[in-house]
């Protein structure tokens, strides 16, 4: 079990392969209104009276989440997509500035249904506001990306035969550490029976180092994080919870997103989340203490949150333009753990669109069923993905990724402009 980006975090025991990889909107202000025209004269002929655009309608987008919660049974979707500005011309139809699209329900005691206003937990999409942090601290030259973690963390990592000393800052933030993930220890087969315990970060880190080493160059693991969360403290002197808060959430306004610590519900409104029990039954997932995540997957957030945070951090608003290059400098992920085509940056997956061009992001899952992601594609449009129930099957993985494909390819925005989106794969 991981926290793994996109799939189920039962991956590999549940037979699955590992195909793919954890809100209220906050009112926008008004625009200023213009200065009041003067009456026309007598000779001047009025203004032809157009009608105002009336959105493209999203029936594909609409259908792809349907069959995640009819053919897969998934029990709630919901799809937030925004582009960089409202199209306005003298059509009939035209883009429209941001539409959500929802199937299922959000709470199966009362059967409200799926609202993107609601908040829930995301899971390793906390994974890139750890590292634009560490990002962060590169720029004020307070760390060095391709320091040796035992700098930061003398002694940490050196036990069965894992030195720090020979492990990068960089390596951590893009998986390539050789480090274990503490999350595949034999005591996380089973999640649930550790729902209601508390977990510290020091002790998570050895109970990875116990683990033998992974094959391969890329290997996911949360391990990683908690490490970067560990030098986060070390460099500034404070939690990394607070170090995020204060750099990240709190200036950007994000009002939904938050630290839950030991708290084991959720705040404010939101979706519940369902997983399925070791008896077999579908059983509600929502209270639970995150703190096996930390700042790798503990934070709980909201679709509008998401889409504001990576569209501020594409948009430049949160790291200079050689940290931003270096956050999209990719290597290649393994298949087996994320999907063909698909790249890790520093806290960053990207992926291949159908419709040409990639998109830029991260996505979460948590144990008690939620799923988050958020992501930015060509001409600026972002999407933000929340699911309350983890996908089962091979099938329903494949159906998620369509959902975020069509969401980005149906009536694609403008690419005329080249943004910090787009550039070179690397």
């Amino acid at each position: 079990m991981a926290l793994f980006p996109l799939i189920s975090t039962t991956r590999g025991r549940a037979g699955v392969a590992a195909l793919l990889a954890a809100l209220a909107m906050p009112a926008a202000p008004a625009a200023a209104l213009p200065a009041a025209a003067p009456p026309p004269s007598a000779a001047a002929p009025l203004p032809i009276a157009r009608p105002d655009p009336v959105c493209v309608p999203h029936a594909e987008l609409r259908q792809a989440l349907r069959t995640l919660t009819g053919r897969d049974r998934i029990t709630g979707a919901v799809v937030l997509v925004k582009n960089t500005a409202l199209v306005r011309n003298t059509n009939a139809t035209a883009p429209c500035g941001s539409w959500t699209e929802s199937a299922g329900t959000a709470d199966l005691g009362s059967g409200r249904p799926m609202n993107a206003a609601d908040r829930l937990r995301a899971g390793s999409v906390t994974k890139t506001f750890t590292a634009t942090v560490v990002l962060q601290l590169a720029a004020e030259h307070k760390l060095a990306l391709d320091a040796p973690v035992d700098r930061y963390l003398p002694g940490v990592i050196r036990h069965n035969g894992y030195d720090g000393r020979h492990i990068t800052v960089r390596q951590l933030l893009r998986h390539t550490s050789g480090l274990p993930d503490y999350l595949d220890a034999p005591e996380w087969e089973h999640p649930e029976r550790l729902r209601y315990r508390h977990f510290e970060p020091r002790a998570l880190v050895a109970r990875a180092l116990d683990l033998p080493r992974p094959s391969g160059a890329w290997h996911y693991a949360t391990t990683n994080y908690l490490l970067a969360g560990m030098i986060i403290r070390e460099v500034t002197g404070h939690a990394p919870e607070s170090e995020i808060a204060r750099r990240v959430i709190q200036p950007l306004g994000l009002r939904d997103t938050y630290w839950p610590g030991d708290e084991i519900r959720i705040q404010g409104p939101h979706s519940r989340s369902y997983f399925t029990a070791e008896d077999g039954r579908l059983t509600d997932g929502t209270a639970w203490n995150t703190t096996f995540g930390g700042v790798g997957g503990a934070l709980v957030s909201s679709p509008a949150d998401l889409s504001r945070f990576i569209s501020a951090l594409f948009g430049g608003r949160l790291l200079p333009a050689a940290q931003l290059a270096e956050m999209r400098h990719t290597v290649a992920a393994d298949p087996d753990r994320l999907w063909p085509g698909a790249r890790y940056g520093l806290g960053l997956i990207s992926s291949p669109l159908r419709c040409g061009g990639r998109w830029w992001g991260h996505a979460g899952t948590v144990p008690g069923g939620h799923r988050a992601l958020t992501a930015v594609g060509p001409g600026g449009r972002t999407v933000a993905v929340a699911l309350n129930e983890v996908p089962a099957t091979l099938q329903a993985e494949q159906d998620f990724l369509d959902v975020v494909q069509t969401a980005f390819c149906e009536d694609p925005p403008s690419r005329a402009a080249t943004s910090p989106i787009e550039g070179k794969r690397q």
